[in-house]
């Protein structure tokens, strides 16, 4: 005879468990339903948990959400190809990769509704896998111009923005695909902007 499988009691699992469950719930159910519809009461039941523990850790939706959105990414490793083209393509193929995954379109649209509703939510954006992968892209290109490939008056934040402007637009605005060949021509439009003017004839083609 079977054993009959034991359901956990709802409401009750450990501590932990509950915290990283309830954040799962809250990303998983963005990406259904959209921040506008998300509700506590959704995140609770997703997650199996009752909303008083919910509501004990976090008072408002947009503070799950938050930290959330604030643990999918912890750091980013600096890769370091021998070149500022290689070390950018390797980062920008983390970002293609994100816009690869089918689940990514409601998420991403989900948190930018959020983000001009809550300055909470907003915060928590830009300083997770928007400011992690700003860095390391930051690191690479500094080290870039210490090497000569770029100039020395480089505009890094412009340089940034039109890294991952083009990517960002192309997917949620237009909704089309990022593919490799658009990538590596917005990665040699903005690295070309900003090469010495000895080096612009063919500067960063090696691939």
């Amino acid at each position: 005879m079977a054993r009959r499988r034991e359901v956990p009691a709802r409401g009750r699992p450990r501590s932990e468990e509950a915290h990283a469950a309830i954040l799962g719930a809250a990303i998983a159910l963005t990406r259904e339903v959209g921040y506008d519809a998300l509700s506590i009461e959704g995140i609770a039941d997703r997650a199996g948990v009752g909303k008083a523990t919910i509501y004990r850790r976090w008072p408002s939706k947009e503070l799950v959400i938050a930290e959330a959105v604030g643990g999918m990414v912890q750091r980013i490793p600096v890769p370091d190809a021998g070149s500022v083209r290689g070390d950018v393509a390797q980062l920008m193929r983390v970002i293609t990769g994100m816009y690869r995954d089918p689940a990514s379109g409601p998420l991403l649209s989900g948190l930018v509704a959020a983000m001009a509703r809550s300055e909470v939510v907003a915060e928590a954006v830009r300083s997770g896998f928007n400011g992690v992968m700003r860095d390391a892209l930051r690191q690479v290109l500094r080290r870039g111009i210490a090497r000569g490939e770029l100039q020395r008056t480089t505009d890094i934040e412009l340089a940034l923005d039109l890294l991952a402007g083009p990517l960002f637009y192309r997917y949620l605005m237009l909704g089309l695909p990022v593919t490799d060949r658009y990538t590596n021509a917005v990665i040699d439009a903005a690295l070309h902007a900003f090469a010495p003017v000895t080096r612009k004839r063919n500067a960063f083609t090696d691939r």
